[in-house]
């Protein structure tokens, strides 16, 4: 008598198994969206194992990304907590599969430093969140050789110190050629900054040279106007626990060194790439799909400056990658902390601030 009870249970226990077994990782339904998108239009496209490959990074890179603006999310006091979760669940996945797509086919990688920077962004129309992707650098380096008009076979880039020789030749009656004499006279204490210059070399048609010359206040309107003073240097807010109310309180601003001699560079570098000008009959639909969410985070960009955030809400993190333009913090009980990395603190008075090697800038 018990045996027919027990296959009765068993066959009753299948299915469940079988749903069970059905169900997919976020992983495998964040890679099964890449595949329809990369397929759309055409039957049975197959990735190749380079694509698989930037999938898998973006899906990592994101993750992390939600991981921390969750536990910030959850940081704050209930009053000034968002009540969405900031998980793959309350993630629009379609436009999220798109721009996926479109930034892989091109070619970038954010395993890659310096490539590409995705910041979580609060649609209040759709109630979920959408991914806005930031270039960085290299991302800016690979599109312009790729799309470029005239792509130079080198970009030098330097800054100019005070004890620096530097002499520009610029192409006139007598110089067919662009070219520059540059002599650092103290390699290890080159006094401060002055400017900085980049140079785009054709070797096949030396009379292409070019030669651009940026003055360090050339350089610094390029600075954000939000620029963290723990990669730019400067003064920060120091904010300590007041024991009565258990909240955070400003009690002082300290002087912070930052990396502003890298800042500097990778300004002069932006401005290199960004020189190199777009050939049209190069320009695909994946670059037009570029240029659309260029303009949609940049205009969401001043929205988020002047206050007007309209049908979307800025999510104070930043993820692996951008270190650059920092956010208020939205909690008045907690300092500001939306500059802070996946793998980046805030630093104290005594430790050395994050390495902006490891980060990029994200404006131009």
């Amino acid at each position: 008598m018990g045996e027919p009870q027990d296959q009765q249970q068993q066959q009753e226990a299948q299915p469940e198994k079988a749903l069970a077994k059905k169900e997919l990782t976020q992983s495998e339904r964040f890679m099964n969206m890449v595949v329809k998108q990369f397929s759309s239009g055409v039957s049975e496209v197959a990735l190749t194992q380079f694509q698989k490959r930037l999938a898998q990074n973006y899906f990592i890179s994101l993750d992390a990304a939600l991981k921390i603006g969750e536990e910030r999310r959850l940081a704050k006091t209930e009053k000034y907590r968002d009540a969405t979760p900031m998980t793959w669940q309350n993630i629009n996945m379609e436009k999220l599969a798109r721009d996926v797509v479109t930034y892989a086919r091109v070619g970038f990688d954010p395993a890659q430093k310096n490539h590409i920077n995705m910041v979580p962004f609060k649609n209040n129309k759709t109630g979920q969140y959408d991914i806005g992707f930031v270039e960085g650098y290299r991302g800016m380096e690979l599109k312009a050789v790729k799309y470029g008009l005239d792509v130079p076979d080198k970009v030098i880039v330097e800054l100019v110190y005070s004890t620096d020789k530097f002499f520009p030749i610029k192409r006139d009656a007598r110089n067919d050629v662009e070219a520059y004499e540059f002599d650092i006279t103290n390699p290890f204490k080159r006094g401060e900054i002055i400017g900085g210059f980049y140079y785009h070399s054709f070797s096949q048609a030396p009379h292409k040279n070019k030669l651009v010359m940026l003055s360090i206040e050339e350089i610094l309107k390029r600075r954000p106007k939000s620029a963290a003073p723990e990669f730019w240097g400067g003064e920060k807010d120091v904010w300590t626990k007041d024991e009565k109310t258990g909240r955070n309180k400003k009690t002082g601003k300290e002087k912070v060194e930052g990396w502003y001699d890298q800042m500097c560079l990778k300004t002069v570098i932006r401005a290199a790439y960004n020189d190199i000008t777009i050939d049209s009959q190069k320009i695909d639909d994946d670059y037009l799909r570029l240029s659309q969410l260029e303009q949609e985070y940049a205009v969401q960009s001043v929205e988020d400056e002047i206050g007007e955030h309209g049908n979307r809400q800025r999510i104070d993190v930043t993820p692996e990658g951008q270190d650059d333009d920092p956010e208020p913090a939205s909690d008045p009980e907690q300092p500001p902390a939306s500059n802070e990395g996946s793998d980046q603190k805030k630093p104290a008075a005594d430790t050395m601030p994050p390495n902006p090697d490891e980060m990029d800038l994200d404006f131009e």
